[in-house]
């Protein structure tokens, strides 16, 4: 059986798989609600912090992520990833954006719950975020 943090993953490729282009483009529209949906819980220092220590972890494998600060400004808040994103081909693009975001939900369902992460994710991403957090736990 596939724990919940693997089909989180699933999940994360699975919505940036469907663009074969534009993938920086495809990106910030996954953090821009993600990020909505973060701050509304744990505030803007909570998630900027989260999102640090996300790049932070992804840079050792993608030295070139320039995605460690984040504007003030929520229209401008993913600007530097975009650049960084934009930067590389489309496969690497999309694959240290996958890191970074499997980072930041792994985080995130550590600190507070697998369940109330899977509720982020659904509220971030509408139906295409579902997946069996919720079935599991009432299989507990």
């Amino acid at each position: 059986m596939e724990t919940t943090d693997q089909l989180r993953h699933q999940l994360i490729e699975r919505l940036m798989a469907r663009h074969t282009e534009k993938v920086a483009y495809a990106a910030i529209g996954l953090w821009e609600p993600l990020a909505t949906q973060v701050v509304s819980l744990v505030g803007e220092e909570g998630f900027n912090s989260l999102y640090a220590r996300s790049a932070f972890v992804a840079q050792s494998k993608f030295p070139w992520l320039a995605a460690h600060s984040l504007s003030p400004q929520t229209d401008l808040r993913f600007a530097e990833l975009k650049t960084s994103l934009e930067g590389q081909i489309a496969a690497q693009a999309r694959a240290a954006n996958n890191l970074l975001l499997t980072t930041v939900t792994d985080i995130l369902a550590a600190l507070i719950g697998e369940q109330l992460t899977a509720g982020i994710l659904r509220s971030a991403w509408g139906d295409d975020a579902s997946y069996s957090a919720s079935k599991e736990f009432k299989n507990e």
